[in-house]
């Protein structure tokens, strides 16, 4: 019993990106820690203003993309990613936030959050790679 009830706190959504299987005609779906951490990628994925019905839904992490790291930068992205976290995913508690410099030419940087599920009291982490992915693959003019 007291398992359903937190399967039921933590949710059941469909798996991002979106996946449909043929077979059974359904969206595929994923449920507990493993919604809660891809509700975090699309949300830390998403501009704000970018939803018309949820116009404060996201961050503006895009908007930093060609900054150099900075203290004033690095404190800038972890208030952003935590106000974005306390304002829509209410599941979790943040712990901590770490921001870690991976490839300075790539300009990639690793966002590390720990947390915890309130409801299960379950402690977590996601590593959100945060840098502009170039289509690298796209034919050139003609």
């Amino acid at each position: 019993m007291a398992d359903d009830l937190a399967s039921r706190f933590l949710g059941t959504g469909w798996t991002f990106p979106p996946t449909f299987s043929r077979m059974r005609e359904t969206v595929e779906m994923s449920s507990d820690d493993a919604n809660i951490q891809q509700c975090l990628r699309v949300l830390f994925g998403t501009a704000i203003t970018e939803r018309l019905m949820l116009a404060s839904y996201g961050t503006n992490l895009r908007l930093r993309v060609f900054d150099a790291l900075t203290a004033t930068l690095e404190n800038e992205i972890r208030t952003a990613v935590q106000k974005a976290i306390l304002n829509w995913e209410p599941r979790i508690d943040v712990i901590s936030i770490d921001i870690t410099e991976q490839s300075p030419l790539d300009g990639r940087l690793d966002i590390s959050i720990d947390y915890l599920v309130r409801k299960t009291n379950a402690r977590s982490n996601l590593v959100y790679p945060y840098y502009l992915s170039e289509a690298t693959t796209a034919l050139p003019p003609t």
